[in-house]
């Protein structure tokens, strides 16, 4: 946009549940220019001004992990969830073989359309569209600059259907990376399915174009048991030490839902460098034992939530207190408030920053214009600035005002630029398509 984006009469949040109010913020070429004091900051001819009245501005959110279409290929209902892992994989499977680059535009913008409404800024996803790769990747690209959405997107490939097929893939994935290396918002990043849906051949085939394009993978890391005695099983190796001594872990690794490891494998993890996308609400439905990302979240290194495409963070936030109350009480997670905030906020943020190779996660000078307004104006000690609980009180909040790379993509609950229901309505009908073609309801 033209000219200033400024909001005027906030409340600026932080991390460290201190609040500042009365505060005006300057957004100017997608770069958070100035914070100050409101009465210091003056509407200029040509400004946006956003009359925030009091109500909190916080960065916006990261979904640290997910699937924004194939999440909507089969919803987990009962019959879903009761499956045994391999049974899911299989479904799921059978589903994304039918996905056609059109399919996944449309449940794209319907899926940004949601995570924008929802104050989500940067979405990583995993994508699994295998007959169209490239096709698939272009269209979520497409969705994201249309919504206005940070998207880093990646292809789920396996070597489930053979090595030509996953070499193919792989290359289709890398030359999607190539192309948007320099986007503002789009970036692409390399993936794999997990360990034990991937041989050497092609991990070592991954690893090498990390190095050549300086790259980001995202995977799955030890989902499940299945994932773990399969790998141990073809490979002599459990899964963790399997794909550092690939050249798979460290810091251009974004590893999702950690359900079976143990804590010397997270001190490993910690130790690399390599992200870690929790997803405990999903973990808690989709496994008989719901204590298996413990170990990740003890260790504290970079971590942050992730939706699996289902649901939002907020809920994913209400899923990890659950556990990391358990791990308080037992005096293994001294700062409950402070992990709670890392998890949300610093964790997601140093992740933003990797990807982009700008400041984010703060309403600070400087960073990355990502910001979300929200109906909350919280109460806070007028001398230190200290609001109990401001997690809590952003996450029961509803979202006014997204801003992505300072363009306003939501204002005062609205979609700009696009029609919500026409945009929900489109994705019915391209479910529909899918699922008569998988006869679904057969």
């Amino acid at each position: 946009m033209e000219g200033r984006l400024l909001l005027k009469n906030c409340a600026v949040f932080r991390a460290d549940g201190r609040v500042r109010h009365g505060m005006a913020v300057v957004v100017e070429e997608g770069i958070i220019r100035r914070v100050a004091p409101d009465a210091e900051v003056p509407v200029l001819p040509g400004d946006w001004e956003v009359a925030c009245r009091g109500r909190l501005v916080a960065p916006g959110l990261v979904d640290c992990h997910s699937h924004m279409v194939n999440g909507q290929l089969l919803p987990p209902n009962g019959d879903f969830l009761l499956r045994q892992p391999r049974s899911r994989l299989e479904r799921m499977r059978s589903v994304a073989n039918l996905l056609t680059a059109e399919d996944v535009e449309v449940l794209a913008r319907f899926a940004s359309a949601r995570a924008l409404l929802d104050g989500v800024s940067l979405v990583v996803d995993h994508l699994s569209c295998p007959t169209d790769v490239a096709g698939g990747l272009e269209a979520q690209a497409r969705a994201a600059n249309a919504l206005g959405i940070r998207l880093v997107t990646s292809h789920s490939t396996h070597s489930l259907d053979g090595a030509d097929v996953a070499n193919a893939q792989a290359d289709a994935n890398a030359d999607f990376v190539r192309r948007y290396r320099e986007h503002p918002r789009v970036r692409g990043a390399l993936g794999f399915h997990a360990s034990y849906t991937c041989e050497d051949a092609l991990l070592s085939r991954i690893a090498g174009l990390r190095k050549e394009l300086n790259a980001a993978v995202v995977f799955h890391l030890a989902e499940n048991e299945d994932d773990l005695s399969t790998t141990y099983a073809t490979h002599g190796r459990r899964v963790v030490p399997r794909l550092d001594a690939l050249g798979l872990l460290g810091p251009h690794a974004i590893a999702g839902y950690p359900r079976a490891v143990e804590r010397s494998e997270s001190e490993r993890l910690a130790a690399s460098g390599t992200f870690i996308a929790l997803t405990p609400r999903a973990t808690r439905s989709m496994d008989r034992a719901a204590e298996s990302a413990d170990g990740a979240l003890s260790s504290l290194h970079l971590v942050g939530l992730g939706t699996g495409g289902h649901g939002t963070l907020q809920e994913e936030l209400a899923g990890a207190l659950v556990s990391m109350l358990s791990l308080a009480r037992s005096g293994r997670m001294p700062d409950l408030d402070d992990s709670l905030a890392h998890l949300f906020v610093s964790g997601p943020a140093e992740l933003c920053t990797r990807l982009y190779g700008k400041p984010s996660g703060g309403v600070e000078e400087g960073s990355i214009a990502d910001l979300v307004v929200y109906d909350a104006i919280p109460a806070a000690d007028p001398e230190t600035g200290y609001s109990p609980f401001l997690l809590g009180q952003l996450t029961a909040a509803r979202v006014a005002w997204t801003i992505v790379d300072g363009r306003v993509c939501v204002r005062e609950g609205q979609l700009l630029g696009s029609d919500f229901v026409d945009l929900a309505r489109d994705a019915a009908a391209a479910l529909g398509r899918v699922w008569s073609r998988a006869r679904l309801g057969s």
